[in-house]
């Protein structure tokens, strides 16, 4: 149990927080201390960045397999009152008592545990004017998906394929595009502000009228971003 307990303040959370919360924190954290945020040329933070991100994978991987074999249904109990009928039973009376049994048992509180499924093909998908905030759309291929509108801020889209996606007018307020994807993407008029694109790829983007100062700042993270051909907020091309 004090394993256990460790593995839940390394995600800062109080023992016995359920998997939706370990989910959610292990999030929280990956953002936070991905050594991709970090300055490049500061190695010390990036070796300190890998250690604590092995730290958090390690414990959400610890937890949601101890809750896991927590919703296994145990089987003893069925087994030893099949194996033990009494003497006076006849033939079918035994086979009656064991589908009883065996109803009872199935209860709909224990479940058995169901490995998560592939997420789904996201290409072309229409998500214009959804609400999207705080989703995980990490990993995932939504190429020329419909995301015109839509509300993306504090989304967490780290490697997203948005290859030619039209992302116009949608509010991308914090989110997070670290190495993303969004070559040819259509970012007309979105709101780009507190945004990380570090490592993006944004050749032959269009971000034309886009959102990405606050005064005289630029308030988009673009460390290591791939702009060659993409056309700027102000309408020039960037060489």
């Amino acid at each position: 149990m004090r394993e256990l307990e460790r593995y839940y303040r390394v995600l800062e959370l109080e023992p016995g927080a359920s998997l939706d919360e370990v989910n959610q924190a292990y999030k929280d954290l990956a953002f936070v201390w991905h050594p991709d945020r970090m300055p490049q040329d500061n190695q010390r933070l990036k070796d300190k960045a890998v250690s604590k991100l092995q730290q958090i994978n390690e414990a959400r991987d610890k937890l949601r397999s101890h809750k896991a074999r927590l919703h296994v249904p145990s089987t003893r109990a069925a087994s030893q009152s099949a194996s033990n009928p009494t003497s006076q039973q006849t033939t079918t009376s035994k086979t009656t008592s064991r589908q009883a049994y065996s109803s009872q048992s199935r209860t709909p509180q224990e479940p058995s545990y169901q490995p998560p499924k592939p997420h789904p093909d996201l290409t072309g998908k229409d998500y214009s004017g959804a609400n999207l905030t705080n989703r995980d759309f990490s990993g995932r291929n939504m190429s020329y998906a419909n995301l015109k509108g839509a509300n993306l801020s504090d989304t967490f889209m780290h490697k997203v394929n948005l290859f030619g996606a039209d992302l116009s007018e949608a509010n991308l307020f914090r989110a997070n595009l670290l190495l993303a994807d969004l070559r040819e993407a259509n970012l007309q008029s979105a709101n780009l502000i507190g945004a990380d694109l570090s490592g993006a790829d944004l050749r032959g983007a269009d971000l034309r009228g886009a959102r990405v100062m606050i005064g005289d700042r630029v308030q988009v993270k673009l460390i290591g971003a791939l702009l060659n051909g993409a056309i700027m907020p102000d309408g020039s091309i960037h060489e």
